[in-house]
């Protein structure tokens, strides 16, 4: 198009994407211009990422650690149809102080495994165990009292509910606990000041609790998913896609509170289609396809071949 005449504005946070076709980079932090960049193709992402955020973006390093006990554990389970993918036979376990990832092409099973782990999908055949204790009776409720966190795929639709106030989507899930509701009735006073101590700790960019939760970036959304499901210190935590559609400093934030979970021996469970993502946080890779375990990998020994060859059924 370019090649005709036409200018293009593009707007990305993909730095390889910026750099591989533009001409010309305008760096945009809070509102405001802060560098520009005359050749991008010649310029590092490390560089960009330095504008975009204010400062040197390091990876978050994983520290060597000694896994202990299974806190979460799914025997031979199978699932009826769901998302267009059955389970059929998944055998997994995630210890204390120990990061799962899940890896896998779109539509493997990825999504019926989450919405097992998280109570909302019942197998039609095996067992979930939480610290050892068999997850009865079987729902989204159930696991959560036993110290299941959970952090869906989609943010929008299943996080929050974006047409409402921000504080409201940050108690949701136990809203109905003595914290913030009594005989019935919802305690805004309390409601509103967990939200306020939440954005806070987080540094979660709003103009308040009140804000509607759906005016928020994805990156700030992401966040404050984040900071509810921490505040109640779960034993082990489930999150899909935690870093789609978010910018190398978001990114980067997301990852150190995971790593911080797993240096308080706590399990997580990270689907995940960015195998980078994985090679980065884990200590063993699970791969999925057509609903099965390809295969588990321990993180020293994987990499993106193996797992994309574990992906594609050659196993």
């Amino acid at each position: 198009m370019t090649s005709e005449g036409l200018g293009i504005i593009f707007i990305s946070h993909k730095l390889t994407e910026v750099r591989a076709i533009t001409d010309r980079c305008v760096v945009l932090r809070h509102g405001r211009v802060v560098g520009s960049i005359a050749e991008p193709a010649k310029t590092s992402s490390s560089e960009m990422a330095r504008l975009m955020c204010g400062q040197e973006i390091v990876p978050p390093q994983r520290p060597a650690s000694e896994p202990g006990a299974v806190i979460l554990s799914l025997d031979d389970v199978s699932t009826d149809r769901h998302g267009g993918m059955r389970l059929a036979g998944v055998s997994l376990s995630v210890r204390e102080g120990e990061i799962l990832g899940i890896a896998g092409v779109t539509g493997n099973g990825q999504r019926a495994l989450a919405d097992v782990v998280a109570g909302m999908l019942a197998p039609s055949a095996g067992t979930l165990k939480i610290a050892g204790a068999k997850v009865v009776p079987y729902g989204p409720r159930r696991v959560q009292e036993m110290g299941l966190g959970r952090i869906p795929e989609d943010r929008m639709t299943q996080g929050m509910v974006t047409a409402l106030p921000l504080a409201d989507s940050m108690v949701l899930p136990r809203v109905g606990t003595a914290a913030f509701s009594a005989r019935g009735l919802l305690k805004p006073g309390a409601i509103q000041a967990f939200a306020e101590e939440q954005i806070r700790a987080f540094d979660i960019r709003c103009p308040g609790p009140m804000a509607r939760a759906g005016s928020l970036s994805g990156g700030n959304m992401q966040k404050a998913l984040l900071a509810r499901e921490l505040a109640f210190d779960p034993k082990v935590l489930i999150v899909a896609q935690p870093t789609r559609g978010l910018d190398v400093g978001a990114a980067r934030f997301v990852h150190e509170r995971f790593l911080d979970l797993r240096a308080r021996r706590r399990g997580l469970i990270v689907i995940s289609e960015d195998l980078e993502e994985l090679l980065t946080l884990s200590d063993r890779i699970a791969v999925l396809y057509e609903g099965r375990v390809a295969g588990i990998l321990p993180a020293d020994e994987a990499t993106i071949e193996k797992l994309g060859l574990l992906m594609t059924g050659a196993h």
